[in-house]
């Protein structure tokens, strides 16, 4: 059974590498730390750091030293933290703990998700429907952010061969997706979000014409529904068997439904070419959420061509998580593995038998793992909760 917790290098840091791996291992009866390797910017109350009780990393860096013969080339390249030069490379270390017997560990990478580096190359960012920039994603689509991603797992997987490697934001994502003080005075429905964040960039209308889909009748469409959205009283649902029905609720606009179901190669193509590039020992996972299809994830098109994905069931009852993982373990097929992320947030989740009911639901309904979130966000005494968590699954071997 795969038993982790999300972790951020600082926490390591801080808490010290024996105190970390003490944590994780005995307290929370863990066997895997999930480190993040890339990530972007934030602001995080750290409850147990003995001095940085609020914390604001660097934004879209990485957390690992990045081998130079690998980028010479390359259009878009990573920035190591300064974090990494200033108190350690945190990865390094639990490998080289791994190797003497230590927890397993797995590579927590955010891909696209990058503002920093989409404010450098604004030219591989997603557009909506109006060519406006998110510079919070590069795109899918984008030979140059393709490249950029494939290379960063490469060099992470090959110089440092962590067991498993979880892709975070591969594909496309939301309009609405906290960037610097957001500001909305219409009050966006779930539609109207989506519509918003359906990428028009030049490397998606040409893979939409590659693929023989009107890409100009389906961005006029979107640009017309956000037209109406903006100049409404009030939100107005337009389509009601949407999200339920999946790009089906699209169905009688011919252009943007056939736009929406080609938005699923590049995602598809670009984990594959992850998997391809990535070290042959080190197992590579999606990070998804529960509609992913937003994103233009094909869970099933996704578990042929990586190793499995671990699907997010944050502020969900126990059935509905049960839901969740039931409908991802048919989609994936039995020989993938399946994990679960559960956070350890309060109120969301109250007491510790809530947490192990979560947990067991998962189990119960074909995940192979949990990934607990996260370790240095939470009390101590919440590590208490995921030890129970923990002992209450199966002690079957996780794939």
């Amino acid at each position: 059974m795969h038993l982790s917790m999300w972790t951020y290098p600082w926490d390591v840091q801080d808490q010290g590498l024996a105190g970390t791996i003490s944590d994780l291992r005995e307290r929370a009866g863990l066997n895997t730390v999930s480190l993040a390797t890339s990530y972007h910017a934030g602001r995080f109350l750290q409850p147990r750091s003995p001095s940085q009780k609020a914390y604001f990393p660097e934004d879209g860096t990485v957390y690992f030293r990045p081998d130079r013969t690998l980028w010479n080339d390359k259009e878009i390249r990573p920035l190591m933290a300064r974090n990494v030069e200033e108190r350690g490379d945190m990865l390094a270390e639990l490998i080289a703990d791994r190797d003497r017997g230590g927890m397993k560990v797995s590579c927590w990478t955010v891909c696209l998700h990058n503002t920093r580096l989409g404010m450098l190359h604004r030219g591989h960012v997603t557009r909506n429907a109006y060519g406006n920039p998110n510079y919070y994603n590069l795109c899918p689509s984008s030979p140059a952010a393709r490249d950029y991603v494939v290379t960063l797992v490469r060099d992470i997987s090959v110089n440092y061969q962590p067991d498993m490697l979880e892709i975070e934001s591969p594909n496309f994502m939301g309009f609405a997706h906290e960037f610097h003080h957001e500001k909305d005075g219409v009050g966006l429905n779930e539609e109207d979000d989506f519509l918003l964040s359906v990428c028009f960039c030049e490397h998606c209308i040409a893979r939409a014409a590659h693929a023989g889909v009107d890409a100009d009748g389906a961005r006029q469409t979107v640009r017309r529904f956000i037209a109406e959205m903006c100049e409404r009283e009030i939100p107005e649902k337009q389509f009601i068997d949407f999200p339920a029905a999946g790009i089906d609720a699209f169905r009688h606009h011919r252009a943007l439904h056939d736009f929406l179901m080609c938005r699923t190669e590049p995602v598809t193509s670009l984990i594959r070419e992850i998997k391809n590039a990535a070290h042959p020992g080190t197992k590579i996972v999606l990070i998804d959420l529960k509609d992913g299809w937003l994103g233009g994830v094909d869970l099933g098109a996704v578990g042929k061509v990586c190793d499995g994905a671990i699907l997010c069931c944050y502020s969900m009852t126990s059935a509905a998580i049960a839901s969740v993982i039931s409908s991802g373990r048919a989609s994936l097929g039995a020989e993938k593995f399946l994990g679960v992320g559960l956070r350890v947030f309060y109120p969301e989740v109250a007491w510790a038998d809530d947490l192990a009911d979560r947990a067991k639901a998962a189990v119960g309904a074909g995940a192979d793992g949990v990934n607990f979130y996260n370790y240095g966000l939470i009390p101590a005494r919440r590590l208490d909760w995921v030890r129970i968590a923990s002992a209450g699954l199966s002690k079957a071997p996780h794939r």
